[in-house]
């Protein structure tokens, strides 16, 4: 295990594996790297894996409180790692928060980016509760309030469940998530600080072309955060690629896609 520091930050990572090719790993909310381990272990004789704790979770540390996560910061930072540890080409995984930041390392070096794989990925379809949260000044306060106050944010679970404004999965994902102080300001600050990392999927697609960026995309079937119906329009705007949905929902999906590679599945060529 190793820490690398940035600019007053620092993100805490493993790197395991012999392979030739370099693989980047990024985990989901209200996870560690360590939730990666059994998916890691697959893909370790065909790669040298770095996995990564985001920020605020795990052993990462965000040096600046609720100063925004700017695309260039996180191009800067991850041009300096690369330069460390004398990285050309890679591929980067992510799983659900994670998809934002494989995306955001695409778009900031499509031309050294050899595989994208996407885990029910966040960040090709904006949320609309998380854009409420996170864009015009009142609603943020207002979350934040949310967030804070426990009391508040169980009176919305139950009228949102109650209205069926979502499915009753999701908002059961979301109290496990907000059930302790340090969950709850994990959420705000991650929900907050991330706010950049956002995308025009236009301009991802055609990156992908551009650069012959092999794709790759598991969803499982029962889950209720990321669905099929959202992913296919980005999907769509790809010709060439690579897409499963596994018997799972989203909080065992790592473990499926780990079981799925051990039957044989294999990763895209190298360009």
């Amino acid at each position: 295990m190793s820490d690398f520091t940035f600019g007053g930050s620092s993100l805490h990572y493993t790197c395991t594996g012999s392979g030739k090719r370099v693989l980047w790993v990024f985990h989901g909310f209200g996870q560690t790297l360590r939730n990666m381990d059994v998916l890691v272990q697959q893909l370790s004789e065909q790669f040298t894996v770095y996995s990564f704790d985001l920020f605020f979770h795990g052993q990462s540390v965000w040096g600046h409180k609720e100063n925004l996560l700017s695309k260039l910061h996180w191009k800067e930072l991850v041009e300096t790692f690369l330069t460390q540890e004398k990285i050309d080409k890679f591929s980067v995984l992510g799983f659900s928060m994670g998809g934002k930041f494989a995306l955001a390392t695409l778009e900031s070096f499509p031309e050294r980016i050899e595989e994208l794989i996407l885990i029910a990925p966040d960040g090709v379809k904006t949320n609309f509760w998380y854009s409420l949260a996170t864009y015009p000044s009142w609603a943020k306060k207002a979350f934040r309030g949310v967030v804070i106050r426990p009391r508040r944010f169980q009176q919305l679970a139950l009228w949102m469940r109650r209205l069926r404004v979502v499915d009753k999965g999701v908002v059961r994902f979301a109290q496990s998530q907000m059930n302790t102080r340090e969950k709850r300001h994990r959420v705000y600050f991650s929900w907050i600080v991330f706010k950049e990392l956002a995308f025009d999927m236009n301009h991802i697609a055609e990156l992908i072309k551009q650069y012959q960026i092999g794709v790759s995309m598991f969803i499982g079937k029962y889950d209720k955060i990321i669905t099929e119906h959202n992913m296919r329009p980005f999907l769509q705007k790809i010709p060439d690629h690579t897409f499963i949905i596994l018997e799972s929902g989203h909080n065992r999906l790592v473990e499926a896609v780990a079981e799925h590679y051990t039957k044989g599945f294999s990763v895209h060529k190298s360009r």
